[in-house]
């Protein structure tokens, strides 16, 4: 079984967008997207590496969150036709997750801007799943060898705070997706926006990282395989969660455009064994050019 992992695509589309969208939060946002962010993201790779993974014949696509950048519905749309004109894969065989920009503002939540888009693609398989309002999280999908469970870390945050929080009630349904038999006797790859580890400082976990790391890398300790996907940092990387075998892979922004190949657009690609299940390979596809369409292989660097 192979899967293709991409993530924080960052579309930008701002069609027919007044400006009082722009107040509040939006507008610190907008402001990094012109002065910053702008020059670096390019929605057109994302649409690049949608057509390599169709060229390359994945089984199934997770993409962990950030899609959007205002968590505006012309950026949803775009992300969504990305997804539904250069995949060619059903919804069955897509899993997709919110990150902290496609819960940009409260009235995103309120509106449930995310769910209105992609509800299709976080169907469950088992019944787990728990309204924590974004959505229904987790969600499992049972697919061959994997146990494909969908989490959702993204809650409003002030300007320039992105951390994000599982909470209680969508933990204890991991903990009871994980016991399920359908699940158990399949590898677990769990999908998250931000990291199963927090970074050393305090400082920079409350202004950017996972507030219940601890709490979920406790329930995951005793799987002895399996993936944790998550996207945040715009970095590729694989770090050991266990002694046994539990991986966490980083993918790096699906849209950025940068001089190192560990940050530059590009997606990770795992290949899990139809027996057994165990991870057998994985490797890093990074675009070379967006107008020839071509991409060259490298492998997926450990970092402490």
């Amino acid at each position: 079984m192979r899967i293709a992992h991409f993530s924080d695509l960052h579309v930008l589309s701002l069609a027919g967008v007044g400006w009082h969208r722009f107040l509040g939060k939006r507008l610190t946002g907008y402001a990094n997207l012109r002065f910053k962010r702008n020059h670096a993201h390019h929605s057109s790779y994302v649409t690049a590496l949608a057509k390599e993974m169709a060229r390359t014949k994945v089984d199934h696509v997770a993409i962990t969150g950030d899609l959007t950048n205002l968590a505006l519905e012309p950026e949803f749309l775009m992300a969504r036709e990305i997804l539904e004109n250069e995949l060619h894969l059903s919804p069955h065989d897509i899993s997709v997750v919110p990150g902290n920009h496609d819960l940009y503002t409260r009235g995103a939540l309120k509106r449930k801007r995310f769910t209105e888009f992609f509800s299709e693609y976080c169907k469950c398989d088992i019944d787990v799943a728990v309204d924590i309002g974004v959505g229904h999280f987790p969600f499992v999908k049972l697919r061959g060898p994997a146990a494909i469970i969908g989490l959702s870390s993204a809650v409003p945050r002030p300007p320039f705070v992105a951390s994000g929080t599982l909470g209680r009630a969508q933990l204890e349904a991991l903990a009871k997706a994980l016991a399920h038999p359908e699940v158990h006797k399949r590898t677990p790859v769990i999908l998250i926006h931000h990291p199963p580890i927090n970074p050393p400082s305090l400082v920079k976990t409350w202004m950017e990282g996972l507030t219940d790391a601890n709490a979920l890398r406790e329930l995951l300790a005793p799987l002895e395989a399996g993936l944790v996907l998550h996207g945040h940092l715009h970095r590729r990387m694989v770090r050991k969660l266990n002694a046994s075998g539990l991986l966490s892979m980083g993918a790096t922004s699906a849209s950025l455009h940068h001089d190192l190949d560990t940050r530059h657009a590009g997606f990770n690609l795992y290949e899990l064994d139809d027996t057994s299940g165990r991870v057998v390979k994985f490797e890093a596809h990074v675009l070379d050019s967006e107008e020839s369409g071509t991409f060259h292989v490298e492998p997926v660097p450990e970092v402490a």
